[in-house]
Protein backbone atom coordinates (compact mmCIF):
# COMPACT_ATOMS: atom_id res chain seq x y z
CA UNK A 1 0.00 0.00 0.00
CA UNK A 2 3.29 2.46 0.84
CA UNK A 3 5.04 1.25 -1.54
CA UNK A 4 6.86 2.50 -5.53
CA UNK A 5 5.94 -0.25 -8.25
CA UNK A 6 5.79 0.06 -11.73
CA UNK A 7 3.59 -1.95 -14.47
CA UNK A 8 5.31 -4.37 -16.71
CA UNK A 9 3.09 -6.26 -19.71
CA UNK A 10 2.76 -9.77 -20.52
CA UNK A 11 2.18 -11.04 -24.07
CA UNK A 12 -2.11 -11.03 -24.41
CA UNK A 13 -3.66 -12.76 -27.97
CA UNK A 14 -2.06 -9.82 -29.86
CA UNK A 15 1.38 -8.05 -29.45
CA UNK A 16 1.23 -5.15 -27.60
CA UNK A 17 1.77 -1.78 -28.72
CA UNK A 18 3.61 1.27 -27.37
CA UNK A 19 1.62 4.38 -26.49
CA UNK A 20 3.80 7.37 -25.38
CA UNK A 21 2.95 10.26 -27.39
CA UNK A 22 0.89 12.12 -24.41
CA UNK A 23 1.88 13.48 -21.79
CA UNK A 24 0.04 13.79 -18.02
CA UNK A 25 -1.76 16.98 -17.58
CA UNK A 26 -1.56 18.58 -13.90
CA UNK A 27 -5.09 19.57 -13.46
CA UNK A 28 -5.09 20.74 -9.92
CA UNK A 29 -2.78 19.98 -6.38
CA UNK A 30 -5.10 17.74 -3.71
CA UNK A 31 -6.45 19.71 -0.59
CA UNK A 32 -3.71 19.23 1.94
CA UNK A 33 -5.55 17.47 4.21
CA UNK A 34 -5.96 14.56 2.11
CA UNK A 35 -2.34 12.70 2.06
CA UNK A 36 -3.02 9.11 1.46
CA UNK A 37 -5.95 9.15 -1.11
CA UNK A 38 -6.14 5.92 -2.67
CA UNK A 39 -9.06 5.80 -5.02
CA UNK A 40 -11.35 7.96 -7.50
CA UNK A 41 -15.12 7.87 -9.32
CA UNK A 42 -15.84 10.83 -11.30
CA UNK A 43 -19.56 12.14 -11.86
CA UNK A 44 -19.53 14.14 -15.76
CA UNK A 45 -22.72 15.84 -15.07
CA UNK A 46 -21.72 17.77 -12.41
CA UNK A 47 -18.12 17.50 -12.48
CA UNK A 48 -17.34 16.48 -9.16
CA UNK A 49 -14.78 13.75 -7.96
CA UNK A 50 -15.31 11.37 -5.07
CA UNK A 51 -12.08 10.44 -3.54
CA UNK A 52 -11.07 8.30 -0.24
CA UNK A 53 -8.37 7.59 1.80
CA UNK A 54 -6.90 4.16 2.83
CA UNK A 55 -6.09 2.44 6.19
CA UNK A 56 -5.53 4.75 9.56
CA UNK A 57 -8.08 7.55 8.18
CA UNK A 58 -11.83 8.36 9.02
CA UNK A 59 -14.42 6.19 7.37
CA UNK A 60 -15.67 9.32 4.67
CA UNK A 61 -14.94 10.16 1.38
CA UNK A 62 -14.54 13.18 0.09
CA UNK A 63 -15.88 15.38 -2.95
CA UNK A 64 -13.68 17.68 -5.01
CA UNK A 65 -14.85 20.19 -7.45
CA UNK A 66 -13.35 20.91 -10.85
CA UNK A 67 -10.59 23.11 -9.25
CA UNK A 68 -9.84 20.55 -6.69
CA UNK A 69 -11.89 22.37 -3.92
CA UNK A 70 -13.27 19.87 -1.26
CA UNK A 71 -17.12 20.88 -1.37
CA UNK A 72 -18.33 18.18 1.29
CA UNK A 73 -16.90 15.67 3.51
CA UNK A 74 -19.24 12.10 3.93
CA UNK A 75 -18.58 10.55 6.89
CA UNK A 76 -20.56 6.72 6.27
CA UNK A 77 -21.48 6.53 10.12
CA UNK A 78 -22.62 2.54 9.52
CA UNK A 79 -18.84 1.69 7.93
CA UNK A 80 -15.47 0.99 8.94
CA UNK A 81 -12.14 2.00 7.49
CA UNK A 82 -10.05 -1.19 8.05
CA UNK A 83 -8.46 -0.38 4.66
CA UNK A 84 -10.68 1.18 2.04
CA UNK A 85 -8.16 1.10 -1.35
CA UNK A 86 -10.52 2.24 -3.97
CA UNK A 87 -14.28 3.43 -4.89
CA UNK A 88 -16.12 3.00 -8.03
CA UNK A 89 -19.55 3.88 -9.09
CA UNK A 90 -22.52 1.94 -10.76
CA UNK A 91 -24.72 3.77 -14.43
CA UNK A 92 -26.82 4.65 -11.67
CA UNK A 93 -24.51 6.75 -9.46
CA UNK A 94 -24.44 4.66 -6.54
CA UNK A 95 -21.07 4.74 -5.12
CA UNK A 96 -19.30 1.89 -3.79
CA UNK A 97 -16.43 1.50 -1.17
CA UNK A 98 -13.36 -1.50 -1.72
CA UNK A 99 -12.54 -2.25 1.97
CA UNK A 100 -10.06 -5.08 0.92
CA UNK A 101 -6.63 -3.69 1.49
CA UNK A 102 -4.74 -6.84 2.58
CA UNK A 103 -1.23 -6.49 2.50
CA UNK A 104 -0.30 -9.26 4.93
CA UNK A 105 -3.09 -11.66 3.29
CA UNK A 106 -4.88 -12.46 6.91
CA UNK A 107 -7.85 -10.40 6.56
CA UNK A 108 -11.25 -12.50 7.10
CA UNK A 109 -13.44 -9.47 6.86
CA UNK A 110 -13.07 -8.37 3.48
CA UNK A 111 -16.00 -6.08 1.93
CA UNK A 112 -17.56 -3.66 -0.05
CA UNK A 113 -19.92 -1.06 1.19
CA UNK A 114 -22.89 0.25 -1.24
CA UNK A 115 -23.89 4.44 -0.68
CA UNK A 116 -26.92 4.95 -2.06
CA UNK A 117 -26.55 8.43 -4.88
CA UNK A 118 -29.81 9.96 -2.58
CA UNK A 119 -26.54 9.99 0.46
CA UNK A 120 -23.89 12.05 -1.39
CA UNK A 121 -25.69 15.13 -0.09
CA UNK A 122 -25.35 14.80 3.28
CA UNK A 123 -22.58 15.15 5.90
CA UNK A 124 -23.53 12.24 8.08
CA UNK A 125 -24.58 8.99 5.75
CA UNK A 126 -25.12 5.54 5.68
CA UNK A 127 -23.98 2.41 3.17
CA UNK A 128 -27.13 0.61 2.19
CA UNK A 129 -26.09 -2.27 2.32
CA UNK A 130 -22.23 -4.41 2.56
CA UNK A 131 -21.15 -7.45 0.48
CA UNK A 132 -18.85 -9.83 2.48
CA UNK A 133 -16.92 -11.90 0.32
CA UNK A 134 -13.77 -14.41 0.93
CA UNK A 135 -11.33 -16.07 -1.51
CA UNK A 136 -12.01 -19.80 -2.23
CA UNK A 137 -8.45 -20.14 -3.22
CA UNK A 138 -6.98 -18.83 -0.16
CA UNK A 139 -7.46 -21.63 2.55
CA UNK A 140 -4.76 -19.96 4.98
CA UNK A 141 -4.50 -16.84 6.87
CA UNK A 142 -2.11 -15.70 5.96
CA UNK A 143 -0.77 -17.82 3.64
CA UNK A 144 2.77 -19.52 2.61
CA UNK A 145 4.75 -16.20 1.66
CA UNK A 146 4.79 -17.96 -1.62
CA UNK A 147 1.19 -17.49 -2.04
CA UNK A 148 0.36 -14.39 -1.18
CA UNK A 149 -2.16 -13.29 -3.85
CA UNK A 150 -5.07 -11.87 -1.51
CA UNK A 151 -4.23 -7.89 -1.97
CA UNK A 152 -5.99 -5.82 -4.11
CA UNK A 153 -6.54 -2.05 -4.24
CA UNK A 154 -8.39 -1.46 -7.82
CA UNK A 155 -12.17 -2.60 -8.83
CA UNK A 156 -14.69 -1.55 -10.41
CA UNK A 157 -18.94 -1.99 -10.91
CA UNK A 158 -20.23 -3.26 -14.83
CA UNK A 159 -23.24 -5.41 -15.13
CA UNK A 160 -24.24 -5.73 -11.62
CA UNK A 161 -20.94 -7.69 -10.66
CA UNK A 162 -18.17 -6.16 -9.07
CA UNK A 163 -13.99 -6.97 -10.54
CA UNK A 164 -11.25 -6.85 -8.72
CA UNK A 165 -7.82 -7.15 -9.41
CA UNK A 166 -5.23 -8.37 -7.15
CA UNK A 167 -2.00 -7.01 -6.20
CA UNK A 168 0.67 -9.91 -5.64
CA UNK A 169 2.80 -9.46 -2.42
CA UNK A 170 4.67 -12.99 -2.75
CA UNK A 171 7.91 -13.50 -2.51
CA UNK A 172 9.27 -14.71 -5.48
CA UNK A 173 7.45 -12.64 -7.44
CA UNK A 174 6.45 -13.48 -11.13
CA UNK A 175 3.94 -10.86 -11.92
CA UNK A 176 0.94 -12.79 -11.66
CA UNK A 177 -2.26 -11.14 -11.00
CA UNK A 178 -5.67 -12.63 -10.63
CA UNK A 179 -9.43 -11.27 -11.46
CA UNK A 180 -12.25 -11.93 -9.59
CA UNK A 181 -15.84 -11.23 -9.95
CA UNK A 182 -18.72 -10.60 -7.03
CA UNK A 183 -21.88 -10.19 -7.78
CA UNK A 184 -23.67 -6.85 -6.90
CA UNK A 185 -25.52 -8.11 -3.66
CA UNK A 186 -26.02 -8.02 -0.69
CA UNK A 187 -24.47 -10.50 2.19
CA UNK A 188 -21.89 -12.96 2.26
CA UNK A 189 -20.40 -14.44 -1.29
CA UNK A 190 -17.59 -16.51 -2.90
CA UNK A 191 -15.22 -14.39 -5.04
CA UNK A 192 -15.28 -15.93 -8.39
CA UNK A 193 -11.71 -15.83 -9.98
CA UNK A 194 -11.97 -15.71 -13.98
CA UNK A 195 -8.91 -15.22 -14.93
CA UNK A 196 -5.28 -14.43 -14.25
CA UNK A 197 -2.36 -12.46 -16.15
CA UNK A 198 1.21 -11.69 -15.81
CA UNK A 199 2.49 -8.02 -15.92
CA UNK A 200 6.76 -9.04 -15.36
CA UNK A 201 8.67 -10.85 -12.80
CA UNK A 202 10.18 -7.42 -11.14
CA UNK A 203 8.21 -6.76 -7.96
CA UNK A 204 9.27 -3.32 -7.81
CA UNK A 205 7.71 -2.52 -11.35
CA UNK A 206 4.73 -4.29 -11.78
CA UNK A 207 2.27 -4.23 -9.44
CA UNK A 208 -1.32 -2.26 -9.57
CA UNK A 209 -2.78 -0.12 -7.56
CA UNK A 210 -6.01 0.82 -9.17
CA UNK A 211 -8.76 -0.01 -12.30
CA UNK A 212 -11.32 1.49 -14.01
CA UNK A 213 -13.59 0.86 -17.23
CA UNK A 214 -14.63 2.80 -19.53
CA UNK A 215 -18.34 4.41 -19.81
CA UNK A 216 -18.80 1.95 -23.13
CA UNK A 217 -17.20 -0.91 -21.15
CA UNK A 218 -15.25 -1.05 -24.64
CA UNK A 219 -11.94 -0.60 -22.05
CA UNK A 220 -10.24 -1.09 -19.27
CA UNK A 221 -7.75 0.42 -17.52
CA UNK A 222 -5.46 -0.89 -14.90
CA UNK A 223 -2.72 1.76 -13.27
CA UNK A 224 0.65 1.56 -11.77
CA UNK A 225 2.97 4.17 -10.47
CA UNK A 226 4.86 5.43 -13.93
CA UNK A 227 2.36 3.32 -16.66
CA UNK A 228 -1.01 2.01 -17.60
CA UNK A 229 -2.10 -1.35 -18.80
CA UNK A 230 -4.86 -1.07 -21.14
CA UNK A 231 -7.17 -4.00 -22.11
CA UNK A 232 -9.05 -3.49 -25.30
CA UNK A 233 -11.01 -5.97 -28.04
CA UNK A 234 -12.40 -8.36 -25.15
CA UNK A 235 -15.78 -10.09 -24.86
CA UNK A 236 -17.90 -10.54 -21.99
CA UNK A 237 -16.02 -10.05 -19.01
CA UNK A 238 -12.98 -11.79 -20.57
CA UNK A 239 -11.07 -8.25 -20.08
CA UNK A 240 -7.80 -10.52 -20.26
CA UNK A 241 -8.27 -12.03 -23.30
CA UNK A 242 -7.71 -8.94 -25.49
CA UNK A 243 -5.39 -6.98 -26.24
CA UNK A 244 -2.71 -5.81 -24.13
CA UNK A 245 -1.58 -1.88 -24.09
CA UNK A 246 1.20 -1.34 -22.17
CA UNK A 247 1.10 2.76 -21.78
CA UNK A 248 4.15 4.60 -20.34
CA UNK A 249 3.72 7.66 -18.21
CA UNK A 250 7.07 9.18 -18.33
CA UNK A 251 6.14 10.35 -14.81
CA UNK A 252 6.79 8.07 -11.51
CA UNK A 253 4.91 9.28 -8.48
CA UNK A 254 3.18 6.92 -5.79
CA UNK A 255 0.14 6.44 -8.29
CA UNK A 256 -2.60 5.07 -6.22
CA UNK A 257 -6.25 5.98 -8.40
CA UNK A 258 -7.27 5.98 -12.21
CA UNK A 259 -10.61 6.80 -13.38
CA UNK A 260 -12.24 7.23 -17.13
CA UNK A 261 -13.41 10.76 -17.42
CA UNK A 262 -14.98 9.79 -20.69
CA UNK A 263 -14.40 7.15 -23.45
CA UNK A 264 -10.80 8.63 -24.08
CA UNK A 265 -9.45 10.37 -20.99
CA UNK A 266 -8.09 9.03 -17.98
CA UNK A 267 -8.30 10.53 -14.36
CA UNK A 268 -5.41 9.79 -11.79
CA UNK A 269 -4.29 10.81 -8.43
CA UNK A 270 -0.92 10.22 -6.57
CA UNK A 271 -0.23 10.78 -2.76
CA UNK A 272 2.93 13.10 -2.36
CA UNK A 273 5.76 11.77 -1.20
CA UNK A 274 9.01 13.79 -0.47
CA UNK A 275 7.67 16.57 -1.97
CA UNK A 276 6.18 14.55 -5.11
CA UNK A 277 2.59 14.28 -6.40
CA UNK A 278 -0.54 15.29 -4.30
CA UNK A 279 -1.82 15.61 -7.56
CA UNK A 280 -5.34 14.59 -9.86
CA UNK A 281 -3.51 14.20 -13.58
CA UNK A 282 -5.58 13.94 -16.76
CA UNK A 283 -4.50 11.60 -19.59
CA UNK A 284 -5.87 11.30 -22.77
CA UNK A 285 -5.77 8.08 -24.80
CA UNK A 286 -5.01 7.81 -28.35
CA UNK A 287 -8.46 6.92 -30.28
CA UNK A 288 -7.03 4.43 -32.17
Amino acid sequence: MKKFFLLGISIALLACQQQSENDLKTLYSLPKKLKEVSGIAYFPETKTLYTLEDSGNKNAIYALNSKGKLERTITIGNAKNVDWEDITKDKQGNIYIGDFGNNDNERRDLCIYKLPKSELNKDLASAEYKVSFSYPEQTEFPPKKKEMFYDVEGFFEHGGYFYLFTKNRSKGFDGTAFIYKIKNAKGTQKAEKIGEFKTCGNYNHCVLTSATISPDGKKVALLSHDKILLFKNFKGDLFHKGTQTQIELNHFSQKEAVVFKDNNTLLIADEKTNKVGGNVYEFKLLSN
